[in-house]
């Protein structure tokens, strides 16, 4: 809730960038279609003020509400700027920071969020820096009495979600899930902003600190129900499908794993072991895909090489990623389906005595892919 001393109940950090903007939108959006008594005092906030008030003229503009721009507050403050930041978190709720790569330009904005009482909420999809934040400032979170909520956006709600919602639909004890996500594009093509691209090239490039953290953390394993679920090959075909896949990059797999720790630990759920593949079609595209693969692995390898990564993402992409991102129709034609395959065993049979008996198939679809989905799940068991 917003008060004299915390006047916004969100703050917008990064407005002024490529998703910032459609966030910005998006809440603009909320206010408008909300009753009078139900609106929430809300400000944009970031390094240019120019660059901020032009994103509310347009947001003004887009959505018929001419006095938008003088209804919410802007606030200047830079990531290199810690007082800035302090200022900012002391003025809210709860902070949605927009502001990636988030390994970079993440932390100060945690750790100011903690330090003056704010909640703080991101879409970032990669998992070193969401396991890194876990680690460093859980305990202090809590003391505080803030949350810090990372992937709230296509990385990784649809994923934990449809895991969850899997569980609760099946009729007994699911054990193992695999994951298939499609993107279906129109007539324009797709297109993804390069901040996508960039998580990528850094997150590839160091994985080993990914690693060395998850050595140090030294986690008591989660026990595995029913056989180990198997992983398959780089480049699979997917039967149910029928399409080619490929393991799907990113932080679906880190966060549910760690929501699936956290059910068993906390609330003595039985956990669920995931795997997320992405599907790419025939092999026309599976042979595009294994050459933009060993380019890529190659040149990330080098700091030379990633530096031709950022600079051209478009080049060796095959034109998936651009600097621009993508256009407004493109955005409109795109959506996303998510397939969850589970299997389990039924109520009454006990996983080490028989095979897993149950099978169950879930969706969850969307509009966009990288934007807000809206979750439309659709169960089918056997």
């Amino acid at each position: 809730m917003a008060t004299k001393r915390r006047p916004f109940h969100l703050v917008v950090f990064g407005a002024s960038g490529f998703t910032g903007q459609f966030v910005t939108e998006e809440v603009a959006r909320e206010q408008v279609d909300a009753q009078e008594g139900s609106r929430l005092p809300w400000a944009v906030a970031g390094r240019s003020r120019e660059k901020l008030q032009q994103v509310l003229d347009r947001a003004a503009l887009k959505l018929g509400r001419p006095t938008l721009p003088s209804e919410v507050e802007i606030i200047v403050c830079d990531i290199s700027n810690p007082a800035s930041l302090d200022e900012m978190a002391k003025q809210a709720t709860v902070v949605l920071n927009c502001v990636g790569p988030y390994r970079f330009y993440g932390e100060p904005v945690v750790k100011a969020c903690i330090e003056n009482g704010a909640s703080y909420v991101d879409i970032c999809g990669e998992p070193q820096f969401l396991e890194l934040m876990y680690w460093k400032y859980h305990e202090k979170a809590a003391e505080k009495g803030v949350y810090i909520i990372g992937s709230s956006g296509f990385d990784s709600i649809p994923a934990d979600l449809g895991v969850i919602y899997t569980s609760n639909k099946i009729n007994g004890t699911l054990t193992a899930v695999e994951c298939f996500l499609t993107i279906h594009s129109g007539p324009e093509g797709l297109c993804i902003h390069d901040g996508t691209w960039k998580s990528a090239v850094y997150g590839f490039g160091d994985y080993r600190s990914l690693m060395k953290l998850r050595r140090e953390a030294s986690l008591k394993p989660v026990p595995i129900v029913g056989p180990k679920l198997k992983r398959r090959w780089p480049v699979s075909y997917c039967r149910e499908l029928g399409s080619y896949s490929v393991p799907l990059m990113g932080s679906d797999v880190s966060v549910v794993k760690r929501t699936q720790r956290y059910l068993h630990e906390n609330l003595e759920q039985s956990p669920v072991q995931f795997a997320a593949y992405l599907t790419v079609g025939g092999i026309t595209s599976v042979v595009k895909l294994m050459f933009a693969g060993l380019f890529f692995l190659f040149f990330v390898r080098f700091g030379i090489g990633r530096q031709l990564l950022i600079k051209f993402p478009w080049l060796f992409s095959f034109g998936y990623f651009s600097k621009q991102g993508p256009t407004q129709k493109q955005m409109d034609a795109t959506s996303f389906t998510m397939m969850f395959f589970g299997q389990g065993y039924s109520q009454g049979c006990s996983p080490e005595a028989s095979k897993p008996n149950v099978r169950i198939c879930t969706q969850v679809k969307g509009p966009g892919a990288g934007s807000s989905p809206q979750e439309r799940p659709s169960p089918g068991q056997s």
